[in-house]
């Protein structure tokens, strides 16, 4: 469960989620560029269609995220695509909730920027196996991270979600698995047939 919905987190919880979602979203937005929009557009519309699949695991429910991949191929980008498709969600499909907005796009944001930060300066360095190993890293970082943050917001916001902080984490077990390797295969199939995607050449997230 990345999107948490309205009516379940303190009101400290929800203000600081937004301003910090605020802050980043206006970073990302002023980062980005005309030629990121095309690749901003597809990514936010893939986290989009894969957030709606959820998929029953214990008492609750688990979604591909996507965030480490979006962070490896969007740096900054993928912060206002990520709010963008969590808005178009909450709106059409009632995933989420306007309220909560700001604490699930920090939630699967910050993670897709620490991937950008720490692995995508790493793409031009890397080739074959070690294309992989890169991509199935940073998408179970990315899940992983929000999985945390994710029960973090709820244990923040009162003591009685300790217990389904817990729960929520190892319903993350399998999903950062499949996030590896879904990311880590997309990689090497992007570098390998449209490397000017991954901004290969020398760049800053």
């Amino acid at each position: 469960m990345a999107h948490i919905p309205d009516g379940v987190l303190a009101l400290p919880v929800l203000i600081s989620g937004a301003a910090a979602t605020f802050a980043i979203a206006a970073v990302g937005v002023r980062k980005l560029q005309n030629d990121r929009i095309p690749q901003a557009a597809v990514l936010a519309a893939a986290f989009f269609v894969s957030s709606l699949v959820n998929v029953p695991v214990g008492p609750s429910s688990v979604h591909l995220i996507l965030n480490g991949l979006m962070g490896l191929i969007l740096g900054w980008t993928a912060v206002p695509a990520i709010l963008v498709a969590l808005l178009m969600q909450s709106v059409f499909f009632g995933h989420g909730g306007l309220i909560t907005l700001g604490v699930n796009t920090f939630n699967i944001a910050v993670p897709a920027l620490l991937c950008a930060f720490v692995f995508r300066p790493l793409l031009a360095k890397v080739e074959g196996k070690q294309v992989l190993m890169l991509g199935m890293l940073s998408g179970f970082v990315g899940a992983s991270l929000t999985g945390v943050l994710v029960g973090a917001s709820l244990v923040l916001s009162g003591a009685e979600y300790l217990t389904s902080g817990k729960v929520i984490l190892m319903t993350y077990i399998p999903l950062v698995l499949a996030e590896a390797a879904i990311t880590g295969v997309t990689l090497v199939f992007l570098k390998r047939v449209s490397p000017e995607i991954l901004f290969v050449r020398a760049s800053k997230p």
